[in-house]
C-alpha cells in the first residue's frame, strides 16, 4: 500500500503528465488515501481533465475537488450567447435527441434538464457543453427513461464485465430491479470501478444505476 507522501507525489506526476491541465494551479492533499485538490484553474474542461487524471493514479481511495474555476477576461461570455452556443452544440450532436435538453444558464453554470433514453445521450449533451468556452460548470439533471429493459440484463452486463476481462468481475453483485441495476462489491481502482459502472450503463433498457462499488483498501 502507498504511503500519503508517495500518493501525493503520484497525483502531481500524473497532473503534471495530463497535456489538458495546467498542475502549476493545483494544489494536492492527501490524508488516509483520500485526495484533495484546490485552487484556481481557468476552465470547466481542465477541472474535469484534473479530476479524471486523478482517478488514473492507483491507490486513490476518494477524491474531494475544491478547485475553483475562475476565466480569463478574454474568456468571458454572457449567459445569453453562452445558452446560444449551448443549444447549437447540442443541434449538431446526433447523439443527442432533438428538443430533447432543456438549458438554463447562471452566471456561467449551465444546467442541463429534459428527458432521454439512454445513458450516453446524456453523457453526450454534458461533454458537448462543459468544453465550451466560458463555462464555469455544468450541472446535469438530464433523466434516462428508457423505452424498454432487456429480460436477461443481468446476465448480459456480467458478459460484457467478462468480455472486457475486468480481473475484479466475480467480486461485483449485479442487481436488477425495473430499469434500477444496482452493483456492489470492491475493486482495487477507480478505473477498474468506472469501467464497471459504463458496462452497466450500455446494457439495454437501464434507466439508473446505483453505485456501492468501494475502491479496496
Amino acid at each position: 500500500m502507498k504511503s500519503d507522501k508517495q500518493l501525493r507525489d503520484d497525483v502531481m506526476d500524473e497532473l503534471e503528465w495530463e497535456p489538458a491541465v495546467d498542475a502549476g494551479d493545483i494544489g494536492v492533499e492527501v490524508k488516509d488515501g483520500v485526495v484533495t485538490l484546490f485552487g484556481h484553474l481557468s476552465s470547466f474542461a481542465e477541472k474535469v481533465a484534473a479530476e479524471r487524471a486523478v482517478q488514473r493514479v492507483s491507490g486513490v481511495k476518494g477524491l474531494a475537488v475544491e478547485l475553483d474555476v475562475r476565466l480569463p477576461t478574454q474568456e468571458a461570455r454572457s449567459d445569453t450567447e453562452l445558452a446560444h452556443a449551448a443549444k447549437s452544440v447540442l443541434e449538431m450532436d446526433t447523439f443527442v435527441p432533438k428538443d430533447a435538453i432543456d438549458i438554463v444558464v447562471e452566471d456561467g453554470r449551465v444546467k442541463l434538464s429534459g428527458l432521454v433514453t439512454a445513458e450516453f445521450q446524456r453523457r453526450a449533451a454534458e461533454r458537448d457543453v462543459r468544453n465550451l468556452r466560458g463555462v464555469k460548470d455544468v450541472i446535469n439533471n438530464v433523466t434516462v427513461r428508457p423505452i424498454v429493459l432487456s429480460h436477461d440484463v443481468k446476465s448480459r452486463i456480467e458478459s460484457a464485465l467478462q468480455r472486457r476481462a475486468h480481473a475484479e468481475t466475480k467480486a461485483i453483485t449485479v442487481s436488477v430491479e425495473g430499469d434500477e441495476i444496482t452493483l456492489t462489491g470492491t475493486v482495487p481502482t477507480w478505473q477498474e470501478r468506472n469501467a464497471i459502472v459504463h458496462a452497466a450503463w450500455n446494457a439495454p433498457g437501464v434507466g439508473r444505476v446505483v453505485n456501492h462499488i468501494a475502491i479496496r483498501t
